[in-house]
């Protein structure tokens, strides 16, 4: 079970635990918390949650092509 909760933890782009590491507050509350916005929202979080990955993962290219150019340089 364990191994099922960290493959999915890996490919759920990173948003939860971003979050929670922004709030001070466990991934698994933020998941629950867009679970729950989801059914009161009709999913519309679910929308706000595809633009934060899509967020998180141009801003973690953004900082490794930063690097490997700051590599080459010095």
């Amino acid at each position: 079970m364990e191994k099922i909760k960290d493959y999915m933890e890996q490919s759920a782009f990173g948003v939860c635990s971003y979050l929670g590491e922004k709030m001070s507050i466990s991934s698994a509350r933020v998941r629950l918390y867009f679970i729950y916005l989801s059914f009161v929202a009709m999913g519309s979080p679910i929308i706000l949650y595809l633009f934060a990955a899509f967020w998180l993962n141009i801003r973690r290219y953004v900082r490794e092509k930063r690097n490997a150019i700051r590599e080459v340089v010095s």
